[in-house]
């Protein structure tokens, strides 16, 4: 029987790539990810690149890759099933072991409707009950405006113990469902159920695809808790989420602003910052920090400034960092959030910050001196060890003078020393990425005895088209169901190439049967060769500045254009060059 995607992740999410890897191989920091000597291939030079952050593997020199799965079969030697198996039992999860079992599962589509029912219940409340009306004002009050609080389906759970539930129970709902979807909850005193949202504002937490899959619900007093919030279910993982990242994608592309909670995302789109979005009630994880990073390259963190946010901003720079964003940290001084900072000096005055905001590597020089007692030798010389790693990184060679300038001021030694040093380890660092590009243009070259996909040599511009279509897709996976759906034109008949349309059906397979896509999950129907292929496709798209639906309609274009060239015959041909 096939394992259930939601098990999948959860295997994945429990069986980190880094220490997995680190227990056959000898692996070592290299920037962001982790260096090591292929143990698929002999080799002297590292080539063997691991990123957690991302949760792949990838070989410069022989092309293997894949995720943690994809490894442990390739390692191991196993198939796909037995691969999961191993990792399973390693983290301690149970599989699903028969059909019995699986026929317990869950129905998502119905839960995201249900979902969909609460939140329009709610938002039908600002209207049809006195609380209501009192919560609309309260908004409209802290300055949002009418179109605000429609945009982002904002409601009111109103102060009673069955009214969601009774709503829930006439559309068809069980008790059983609302109960998982943490919508309701059962009491311990009569066992009755009753719901778990009242007398709150209710914000929905919508997913990249226009699902709703969860709810903020925050009091409009003081109060406490101030705010209740879904809890994980097998609909929603808040640390796999990303509040109002399906409005923010849409534009930036530049950049996003990271802020606490939903009230200062809320108030940023009313001023204007469309591209903000929120954590949801949670440290930063990785899978979220991997999940912003498909969208943009920038990200400005704009947390409380307190002690809570300062723990947050220094959680979420590690983890947005390691996911190779620039981040950059918004000082609000005079207010304790975003939406505060905007009340009292307005937007104009925001955006201002934005553009002064502290670069990151004023962030990590002063992470690096603090706690150093530059007096003492062993102190001084350590942090210019590590200040000489951080500005070597820099490829502009003004950017790098410029913060040697800084640095031998703080350090308090001679600039000229610092310089000499920073450059050596640039110039080795560049070396070595010199080798990996070198290893990667003899890997294309010899696509030519391509043995994964052998039609690509033929038909090099339609497959290289393949290529990037299904890169898109597997980077962003919420463009599969318009290609389902037929907004976008595409079908498995348009590829050309037999490898690339196996792919591209598989996913629609997939995404089909579970309502969202997996990148591991197509380890079960191809080689670990053939995954070290899929996994080219997928980094390949995170070198572009530009992805999206807008990439995939081109290259569907250039796909389609040279299918009706393989397509034609000698007259047609002869006709064309005629018109010419």
């Amino acid at each position: 029987m096939r394992i259930p995607a939601e098990i999948i992740e959860e295997i994945k999410a429990r069986n980190d790539i880094e220490e997995v890897v680190s227990s056959y191989v000898t692996l070592k920091r290299a920037g962001s990810n982790m260096m090591g000597l292929c143990p698929f291939h002999s080799e002297k030079t590292p080539s063997f690149n691991v990123s957690s952050a991302r949760g792949i593997f990838k070989c410069f020199g022989c092309g293997s890759g894949g995720d943690v799965i994809t490894f442990i079969m390739k390692i191991e030697n196993l198939d796909y099933r037995e691969a999961v198996e191993l990792l399973a039992k390693r983290a301690g999860i149970r599989l699903p072991q028969d059909e019995e079992e699986r026929k317990k599962g869950i129905d998502k589509r119905r839960f995201f409707q249900m979902n969909k029912d609460a939140a329009l219940f709610f938002h039908s409340c600002f209207q049809n009950t006195e609380g209501g009306k009192a919560a609309y004002q309260y908004l409209l009050n802290r300055g949002l405006s009418r179109s605000l609080i429609t945009h982002f389906g904002m409601g009111y759970a109103p102060d009673s113990f069955d009214a969601l539930h009774n709503h829930l129970r006439s559309k068809g709902y069980t008790d059983a469902e609302m109960k998982t979807a943490f919508l309701c909850a059962e009491s311990r005193k009569n066992g009755r159920t009753y719901d778990i949202f009242r007398k709150r504002v209710m914000i929905p937490i919508i997913d990249l695809t226009g699902n709703v899959i969860a709810f903020g619900g925050r009091v409009t007093d003081d109060s406490k808790p101030k705010y209740i919030n879904t809890s994980d279910n097998p609909i929603y993982k808040k640390g796999r989420n990303i509040f109002a990242l399906n409005f923010a994608k849409e534009g930036c592309g530049e950049s996003l602003i990271l802020c606490e909670g939903y009230m200062d995302v809320i108030a940023l789109h009313g001023a204007g910052f469309s591209n903000a979005v929120a954590c949801l009630g949670t440290a930063m994880t990785p899978e979220q920090a991997r999940l912003i990073a498909r969208y943009t390259k920038s990200v400005f963190i704009s947390l409380d400034n307190d002690e809570a946010g300062k723990r947050a901003v220094d959680n979420a720079f590690n983890r947005l960092t390691e996911a190779g964003l620039e981040v950059k940290i918004l000082g609000l001084s005079g207010a304790k959030d975003p939406d505060e900072y905007i009340k009292k000096y307005g937007k104009e005055r925001f955006s201002q910050l934005l553009t002064g905001s502290r670069s990151w590597f004023d962030f990590k020089l002063n992470g690096i001196l603090e706690g150093k007692d530059l007096s003492l030798t062993e102190d001084k010389v350590r942090a210019t060890s590590e200040a000489v790693k951080l500005i070597a990184g820099f490829p502009s060679q003004s950017e790098r003078d410029i913060y040697i300038g800084i640095a031998s001021k703080k350090l308090d030694i001679p600039s000229a020393g610092l310089k000499n040093d920073v450059e050596f380890t640039h110039n080795k660092n560049r070396r070595a990425a010199e080798q990996d590009a070198g290893r990667k243009r003899m890997i294309q070259t010899a696509r030519n005895g391509d043995k994964i996909n052998p039609e690509f040599s033929k038909h090099v511009k339609a497959a290289a088209a393949e290529e990037a279509i299904l890169g898109v897709l597997l980077r962003q996976s919420e463009l599969i169901p318009l290609v389902q759906q037929g907004k976008i034109g595409l079908g498995e008949e348009d590829f050309i190439t037999e490898f690339n349309r196996a792919v591209f059906s598989r996913m629609l397979d997939l995404y089909e049967e579970g309502e969202r896509f997996d990148f591991g999950l197509l380890g079960q129907f191809f080689s670990a060769d053939e995954m070290g292929r899929i996994t080219d496709m997928a980094t390949s798209r995170d070198k572009m500045t530009v992805n999206g639906e807008t990439v995939l309609r081109d290259c569907i274009a250039v796909l389609k254009k040279e299918k009706n060239k393989n397509n034609m015959n000698v007259l047609d041909i002869l006709e064309q060059k005629r018109k010419k």
